[in-house]
């Protein structure tokens, strides 16, 4: 009689051993299967095939998130080893196979450096090993180096090392205010820097919605006496980039008051017939809705939750990506 429990107890442990994939790790195997080469590259399928930064650090983060030490290692190796700049530390943001030189722009892209550094100290936690802190360590101190300055009264990351800070303004990206892994590395380093970046990111957001809207643009400019618009050589939308900002937003503090201009943006919608983006100088509307991966970080804005991921065959890297990505930020 006393070993009915027994037996009980192990069969259920079994059965979770030997379960098939949660829906979350399919979607990780999913994503692979599409966007992953076995050189350890991810290809952007929404633009030309290219692998940039920014996809090298998301799989990175997707990858110690589902325990794949096997994955991580042929992304960060073929980082590593492809679009490391010697020069500052720092990583050329963009790799386009069909070019004769893969890496002819030599510019680097902040928030792809900032993902890869974050893998890298998740790594080093997950896996213990300490090799992943360090190479996390020097790009961060490469940041620092090259990326950050003092401007308009305001500690800034610039995009790029080259073309941003043009004196009478600086032109900034704040889809790159990547709030949760600043703050991991502020809680690594105890350095003031860090900290002063999240303070300052966070009071540049507060100013920067633009229009009708009250949102930022997906590029904006920050003149030399503090006053914000969106930038002049860019579309002033709220558009494909902007939607990493809440996304970033959230994952760092669910209950940030900069989460409220957008959903009272999204809260004028019905979530189906939420548009893709919004031009907020003539409060034009994009003439399709948001899908996939934008209503993905849409519902995590409004705090309703799109449970576990799944990559369907409409969406492309970019969609598959918020997906699980918003997955990440609601562990």
């Amino acid at each position: 009689m006393m070993r009915k429990p027994v037996c009980a107890t192990l069969a259920v442990m079994m059965s979770l051993l030997f379960s098939p994939l949660s829906q979350a790790g399919q979607a990780w195997e999913s994503y692979k299967a599409r966007f992953f080469k076995p050189e350890g590259r991810i290809v952007d399928t929404g633009n030309g095939g290219v692998s940039h930064t920014e996809g090298q650090g998301f799989a990175m983060l997707m990858a110690v998130a589902n325990d794949d030490k096997a994955t991580f290692d042929k992304l960060w190796q073929w980082t590593n080893r492809t679009l490391k700049n010697n020069e500052n530390g720092l990583f050329y943001w963009r790799y386009n196979p069909g070019e004769s030189n893969p890496v002819a722009d030599k510019n680097n892209a902040s928030d792809g450096d900032v993902l890869i550094a974050w893998a890298l100290l998740k790594a080093d936690t997950r896996w213990h090993d300490k090799r992943y802190s360090t190479a996390s360590d020097a790009i961060t101190k490469s940041l620092i180096a090259h990326n950050m300055i003092r401007y308009a009264g305001y500690r800034v990351m610039l995009p790029g090392v080259q073309g941003f800070n043009l004196d009478s303004e600086v032109v900034l990206n704040p889809s790159y205010f990547v709030f949760p892994a600043w703050q991991a590395f502020a809680d690594r380093s105890h350095q003031k820097v860090w900290r002063e970046l999240i303070r300052d990111g966070q009071r540049l957001l507060g100013k920067m919605g633009s229009g009708k809207a009250n949102l930022p643009t997906d590029w904006v400019s920050l003149e030399a006496g503090g006053k914000l618009e969106p930038a002049k050589t860019w579309p002033p939308r709220m558009s494909y980039d902007a939607i990493r900002i809440p996304l970033y937003v959230a994952w760092s503090d669910k209950h940030s008051q900069l989460l409220t201009p957008w959903r009272t943006w999204f809260n004028q919608f019905s979530r189906e017939q939420t548009p893709a983006w919004v031009n907020v100088t003539t409060n034009e509307y994009a003439p399709y809705m948001m899908e996939g991966g934008l209503l993905a970080v849409r519902d995590l804005t409004m705090g309703q939750s799109s449970g576990e991921p799944e990559i369907t065959a409409k969406d492309d890297y970019y969609s598959a990506s918020l997906k699980m990505l918003v997955w990440l930020a609601e562990q």
